[in-house]
This record gives C-alpha cells, sequence and structure tokens, in this order.
C-alpha cells in the first residue's frame, strides 16, 4: 500500500529521514464529511455525558488494545464539530491526534485538568498555556529537540480573549509536561517553578509539537486541580476530573471551536 503524506513538505532540521515506517493513513481512512474542528478533553464522564444528548451520533471509532473510543458528531451554535475522549499520557494522545487528522479534521480545541505549581498566580483562573518545558518523549519524535516549546501568540491571544469575553478569570504561563506523575519530586517542582512554570501535565506539549508538525490548528486551556505548590500534596478536586464544571468548561471549549 503506498503511504500517502499529509504533513507539511517542509522537514524538520534534526529529525533525520522522517518517512515512518507506519503512517495513520495506513490504518485510518477519511471519514466522508468529518468535522473540521474537533473538542477532546480527558474525562470519559464528560464525552459520555454530551454522548448521551439526542442530537450527538458516533461518526467514526479510534480503536486500541484498550477497547473502542467513539468519534462522535454534536452540534453547536450552528455548526458541527467533533467530538472524543483522549487517552491520558502523551504517547496515547497523541496517537488519538493522528487519527482523527487522518479521518479529517484540522482544528483541535483541547481542556484538561493540570496539577497547580503556583498557587499565588493561578488561584480560580483558567491556565492558558505560552508554552511547556518538554519533559515527556513524544514531541522529541515531532519536533528538533529543545528544552521548551512555545505555543503560537495568535492562538494565545484568542484563548484568552474568547475565555474573558465569557467572564472567566485567565491566567498566562508555561506548562510542565512531563510523563512521570508519580517522580514529580520536590526539587524538580522547585526547579520548574523557578523556571516560570505554573501548571503541570502529561500532554499539552507533546500535542503542542505533533499538531505543528502536521500543520494543523491546536488550541487548549487548563483548569487547576491538585497543587503541588507547597512541601504537602493537595490532590484537591483531581478524582472529580472537571465533572463539577463539565458544563462550564465543554461551552467554553465549543466557543472557542466556534472561533477557530
Amino acid at each position: 500500500m503506498k503511504t500517502v503524506f499529509y504533513r507539511n513538505s517542509a522537514q524538520p532540521d534534526g529529525l533525520g529521514d522522517s518517512r515512518a515506517m507506519i503512517h495513520p493513513s495506513d490504518l485510518i481512512k477519511p471519514v466522508p464529511g468529518f468535522p473540521e474542528t474537533c473538542v477532546s478533553t480527558f474525562s470519559r464522564t464528560i464525552i459520555q455525558r454530551y454522548a448521551a444528548m439526542e442530537q450527538t451520533e458516533a461518526i467514526a471509532v479510534l480503536y486500541t488494545a484498550n477497547g473502542a473510543n467513539p468519534v462522535y458528531r454534536i452540534t453547536y451554535g450552528g455548526r458541527e464539530f467533533g467530538l472524543y475522549l483522549s487517552l491520558v499520557g502523551a504517547p496515547a494522545c497523541v496517537c488519538g491526534l493522528e487519527e482523527v487528522i487522518a479521518m479529517g479534521a484540522r482544528k483541535f480545541v483541547f481542556f484538561g485538568s493540570c496539577g497547580i505549581l503556583n498557587e499565588e498566580k493561578v488561584g480560580k483562573s483558567l491556565i492558558v498555556p505560552t508554552g511547556a518545558v518538554r519533559d515527556e518523549g513524544t514531541s522529541y519524535h515531532y519536533l528538533p529537540p529543545s528544552a521548551e516549546i512555545e505555543a503560537d501568540e495568535g492562538m494565545t491571544a484568542l484563548l484568552k480573549d474568547c475565555l474573558m469575553r465569557c467572564g472567566c478569570p485567565v491566567v498566562s504561563g508555561k506548562m510542565w509536561t512531563n510523563d512521570a506523575v508519580y517522580r514529580e519530586t520536590q526539587d524538580l517542582v522547585r526547579e520548574r517553578r523557578e523556571a516560570g512554570c505554573i501548571g503541570t501535565d502529561m500532554e499539552y506539549s507533546a500535542l503542542l509539537a505533533a499538531a505543528r508538525f502536521r500543520g494543523v490548528r491546536f488550541a487548549q486551556f487548563f483548569y487547576g486541580a491538585d497543587c503541588l505548590d507547597s512541601d504537602v500534596w493537595q490532590p484537591r478536586d483531581l478524582t472529580d476530573y472537571g465533572l463539577g464544571s463539565a458544563d462550564k468548561y465543554m461551552a467554553l471549549a465549543l466557543e472557542i471551536a466556534l472561533r477557530l
């Protein structure tokens, strides 16, 4: 089978021969009428809540050894959008992004929880990331090595404007994306906070790198869950997975999607 590449033609310096042995288009075929813009989050309960709505329909499926993950079509503001669950962790999350791109999506809005590294700055605000420390492995397969990755300034401005217009307090700053939630040591937390990181997650820098490599538009905002800005970890509402404010976060994501 001939592989069809849909990435930008320019090859990033430092990645060598970028022709992948397995390409998403080898496994995933375009879905006719697939929405150009998709919304995704990491809470299965939030996705299931909106999947159960009368106007929502399943239009595709992402398959993994963990089971089937439907992709839905929803309508908001007179437009159709895709909606799907992203798996936790950079490798699995980026695989989902790759396959949804192969289905036909070109714009993405993600939202999810994060650990707070700077309580004084974040407080109850939503976080619009300006970039991230790349402390995961996936992004290095999409962009040349660097300690950090910056978000697109135009996208950051759009996110801030949309959230503030919706009446939400917003703060901007760097994220710390890392692979090992149980190895967030006090020394590392202190080092990342001193480097300007205000939150920590497990996917953002990888999603940003993959989206840039594939030439698709990508936006993500965060809400604080647990707090690491003290000598003792504070779990707070981490296990709530955003369910208490699900309608608010989904509405915000869809408002952003209308702007992309």
